[in-house]
This record gives structure tokens, sequence and C-alpha cells, in this order.
């Protein structure tokens, strides 16, 4: 058995006091293994620190119970043991009841109610659906109210019920948002309330009551505590219906297997004795022709293998036999003597007081358990009391006889240390088979949360496709942009390489300024006459210019060119080159206009030395 961990009960007495669920009557490997989980969840070692983070976090209760209470459950799971349940307990129960009475069935650890509208669909396909609706009750519970909250809405995704037969899902649930959901007309039959097993008092009168996987979870002693209350829910025909984990081995006084495999049990009746009545047999007739009887009777009476003693009505010893003198030391001698002037009489029990019992009511009594000591040797002995009565219901005496039960008495507890060892093991077996189901469904619920999980992830990988093609699109247009704009700069390299060559070509300097009179362009004749290259001269304003050409003289002309309907002139200028001789420059001021004619962007400056 495991040790139980102080803290870890600690944290429990505190969710019985705090919320009211009573964990104490778990079984503690898995009750512990599944709050393990949730602490590992929530980055917690400790179950006191754990249980101070419940104190803060109130929020965390609900988590906590999810965690717990593993709710794991499905329309006709099992499917061969419903098929048993419909053929050999429902109909029979049906047919067995009265037209007009109820059937009241009993669903406890319900989870979100796929088990309890199982069990309105089977009934409902017996009966018929208006038969349904007046004489069933189905009463569904748990003490998960998140659960229960879920039950009462009735809906159900795609893969919840995928495992109904399609004609069912086609009649009993009705296409909503995605959604399943059962019928309202029949869903009025089907009570949800919240009930603990361990606490909270039975419902009564019930026909049929499944507890499917739910008893597992709980030890020996809350396990015969909730068996108690569902044998007193049940009628006396009534049907109990387990899951696969519990079979209910050592609780044959309670209930009865009717199919063991498929885990249905009928509940054992209360069985009350009334009290019986014993007389010794009437004398023989009289006349009889047979001689010698008084001797044959003396004879026989007293070869008996049986240990007897006969007193009469006023307690004098009448006869005893050879068994009786060699167990006793009783023999004739004393016949004639008080019975309570022998040993026999109060040693190795107190016979009076039965005696005396016998004769006030005229039955036979037996006083079991009887233990003679005899040297070093125990006998066991029943001791068997019966009246004598007479042909007129006189009382004749009474016989004793003493039954040595030694043999029977060590096969019996041979017999019961042997049931008890087999029940051990039976409960032991039974204890496992419930460990391993319990780590079936949390390997279950695994499984069902890795599922949703790698649904999301699919649904994120299928985002990411999408996003990965449109940025694909997105890359394969601007891998065209591009392209186009590889073309329309190669085809403005070859612009600027064939205006560079014309303004090589020209005889003549050539300056171009923009509206600010900023010089955006300098050709190679305009370095030669001034000595000033292109890359000191553009940026700099015209007029600013410090060359041997008189600047200020082609403001007029530089005016004219820059107005809004800008006209192109001349002018002829004394200057002085870069080598310092004297020249004559004529220069020409042109207008730079737009391919469509609109308002120029500057000026173009000619200047060519005659």
């Amino acid at each position: 058995m495991q040790a139980t961990d102080p803290r870890f009960e600690a944290l429990l007495v505190y969710l019985k006091e705090s919320r009211g669920f009573d964990f104490t009557g778990y079984k503690r490997s898995s009750l512990m293994r599944r709050v393990s989980r949730r602490m590992s969840q929530v980055g917690i070692g400790d179950y006191l620190e754990y249980l101070d983070h419940l104190q803060v976090h109130p929020d965390e209760f609900t988590a906590l119970f999810n965690t717990i209470l593993i709710n794991v459950t499905a329309f006709f799971r099992d499917v061969d043991a419903w098929d048993y349940l419909r053929s050999d307990v429902l109909e029979p129960m049906v047919a067995a009841k009265p037209a007009d009475s109820m059937i009241r069935i009993w669903s406890a650890g319900c989870a979100s109610g796929e088990e309890a509208y199982t069990l309105a669909m089977a009934l409902a396909e017996l009966i018929g659906v208006e038969a349904f609706k007046d004489r069933v009750k189905i009463y569904a519970t748990d003490v998960d109210e998140e659960q229960l909250n879920e039950a009462r809405q009735a809906a159900y995704s795609e893969r919840q019920v995928q495992s109904l037969p399609p004609d069912l899902l086609e009649r009993y649930f009705e296409p909503v948002n995605g959604r399943y959901t059962f019928r309202k007309d029949l869903r009025r039959s089907v009570i949800f309330g919240r009930n603990d097993l361990v606490q909270d008092a039975p419902i009564s009168r019930i026909d049929l009551l499944t507890c499917r996987n739910t008893l597992m979870y709980f030890n020996a002693e809350t396990q015969s505590k909730i068996l108690g209350r569902f044998h007193f829910a049940l009628t006396e025909t009534g049907v109990l219906f387990l899951g696969k984990a519990e079979m209910l081995l050592s609780h044959s006084s309670l209930f009865t297997p009717i199919d063991l495999k498929r885990r249905v049990f009928s509940r054992v009746p209360r069985l009350y004795a009334p009290p019986g009545v014993a007389f010794a047999d009437p004398p023989p007739a009289a006349g009889s022709a047979v001689t010698g009887l008084d001797e044959l009777r003396n004879e026989v009476f007293a070869a008996s293998p049986l240990a007897q003693l006969s007193l009469t009505s006023d307690g004098l010893v009448a006869l005893s036999n050879r068994q009786l003198e060699k167990l006793f030391g009783v023999s004739s001698r004393d016949i004639g003597r008080p019975f309570r002037d022998l040993e026999i009489s109060y040693r190795p029990v107190e016979l009076r007081r039965f005696i005396e019992q016998a004769q006030l009511e005229r039955r036979t009594l037996r006083v079991s358990d009887v233990e003679f000591h005899r040297g070093s040797e125990v006998t066991y002995l029943e001791v068997q009391i019966s009246p004598l009565s007479g042909a007129d219901g006189s009382l004749l005496g009474v016989n004793l006889i003493f039954h040595d039960v030694t043999a029977a008495r060590r096969l019996q507890d041979d017999l019961e240390h042997a049931n008890q060892q087999l029940e051990a093991a039976y409960e032991e077996l039974q204890s496992t088979n419930e460990e391993l189901e319990t780590t079936n469904e949390e390997l279950q619920s695994t499984v069902e949360e890795l599922e949703t999980t790698n649904e999301e992830l699919q649904s994120t990988n299928e985002e990411l496709e999408t996003m990965n093609e449109e940025l694909q699109s997105t890359n394969d247009e601007l891998q065209s942009i591009n392209d186009q704009l590889r073309i329309s700069t190669s085809r403005l390299d070859e612009a600027n390489v064939f205006l560079e060559t014309v303004l090589t070509s020209l005889q003549a300097g050539v300056a171009v300024v923009d509206l600010d009179l900023r010089i955006r362009m300098w050709n190679r004749h305009a370095e030669d006459l001034w000595g000033l290259r292109a890359g000191e001269a553009i940026g700099q304003h015209f007029l600013n210019l410090d060359i041997g050409l008189p600047i200020d003289q082609l403001r007029p002309l530089l005016r004219s060119a820059l107005a809004p309907d800008g006209a192109s002139a001349e002018i002829k200028l004394d200057a002085v080159n870069r080598r310092g001789r004297a020249i004559t420059v004529r220069v020409a001021c042109t207008p730079l206009r737009q391919h469509d004619g609109g308002q120029g962007d500057g000026a173009i400056v000619v200047m060519e030395t005659d």
C-alpha cells in the first residue's frame, strides 16, 4: 500500500473545506498522478506551494478539477455491452413493467452527457418516441458543474458523434452552426444535476443504474460505501451497469453478476428469516405387534454415534448413551440424578437456560461454536436441544444431542481463510484492473489533447503555406518589377551615355541650370574653356562662378530664358580663358522645356568662342 504524503493530504483537506470536493476517498496513486500533472503545467513542484497558489489564484480550481476528473466518454461506448444491455436487460425490463408505469434510470458520473443521451436513444428505439416522453425519466449526475453545463447544452462536435450510426444521428440530432444538437423534445426527459456519490443521498426507485468507469477512481472503502447507496437506490429487480474495469467480485452480498463479461449485475434482495418451531416426532402408534421394541430402542439409543442425553420434564436424567459417557463421563449410573448436579450442565457451556427456553417456547434450539477442551485436544461441538411432546401435547422432557463439528469447523476455517485469500486476490486484481483502466483513460485523454494540438498545428501549417504562397506571389511580382527596373536603368544609362556623347561632341561649352540658377550639368568643353571641373561646378549658383566670363552681364538673358514664356537670347562678351588669353565669347541662353511644351525647368547656357 502506498504511503500517504501529509502535504498532499493537507491539499485534499483544503479542497474539501474550500470548494466542497471530497477527494479523500479516491485512490492515491492515480489522484497524485493527476494533481502532479496539473502542477507541472503551472511550473510548481511542491504540494504546499501549489496550495498557496490555489489560495492566490481561485481560477486555478477549475483547471485542477478538469485535470483530476478525467471526463472520457462517448456515445455507445463498448458497443457489445450496449447491445447486450438493450436486448437482455432493457427489453425484459420494459416487458415486465405495466404499460403506464414509469421507467426510472440513473446515469451516475455522466460527464458531458453522452451516456445519458445514449440511454435515451436506446429506450426511444425500444418503446417509441411518444411512450419515451410519457414514461421515461433519466437522471444524469456528476460532481463537475462545468461538464454538467456542457451536457445540458447537448451540442456535440462532428468528432464526438462519429461513433453514432448514421440513422440514429439523423433521427435524434439536429445540425446547428457546425455542431449536432440532441432533440429538444426528448431532452426534457433527461434531468442533469450535481451529485457527489460519496457525500450526497442517492436517487431512489431506480430500475437501471449506469456508473461506468467511475468506481475505479475510489479506494475499496469508498467503493463499498457507494455500492451500498446504489443497492438502496435500485428497486428489487433493479440492474447495475458498470464499466469494463469494475467487476464487484468482493461485493456478492449486494450484487450478483448477470453477465460478468459485460459488467451487468442484479441487485441481491434483503432476506429475512422468520423464526421456526421444531417439535419432536410423535411417539409411534400403540398396539404394535413387534416384540422387544423397548430393548431395541434402548440399544439403538445407546449405540448412537452422537452423544445424547434425555431429561424428564422435572430436569432428571432419563437416558444417556455410550458416546456421551465417552465424551463427558455421564453414564447409566447418573440416571435419576438432577441435571443441574452434573458438570455437563454448565461446562463447556451453560445449558440450563437453553433447556428452559426450549421447554418454554416448545422449539428446537441450537448452541453453536461450543469449544470443549480435553487435555491438549480441542473439540468443537454443536448442541441441539429439542423439547419432547406427548400425544396430548404435554411436555415429556428434553433431548440433548452433542454434534462433533471439529472437522467441519476446521474445514470452515480453512474455507474462510481460502475465501479471504481469494477475496484479497480478487480485490487486488480488480484494483490493478481499475488502475490500468484509469491509466488507459488518462492516455486516451492525452491522445485527444495531442490530436487537438495536432489539428491546431495542421491549421497553423496551412496558414503558413498560404502565407508562403502569398509571399511567393509577391516575390514573383517584385522580380518582375526588378526586371523592369533593370531594363529601365539600362535604357537610362544608354540615354545618359548618348547625352554625354552629344555634349562632348559639341564644340562649345554647355551649362544647364535649374530655376534657382543651380548648375545641373557642366560639359567637358566648359571645363577646358574656364578651367572649372564638372564636380566643382555642379550644384553651384551660376552667377556665383568665379571664371573669366563676366557672369553679371548674363543675368538679363537668364531671367528672360527662365520666365514663364521664356525666350532665347544671345550676347557676345569679352572674356579670359583658363590660360589667361583674351577671347570673345558668344553666349546663348535657351529655355529648358519639358517634352510636352510645358513650363521650363531651367535654361541651357551655350558658350562658344569666335
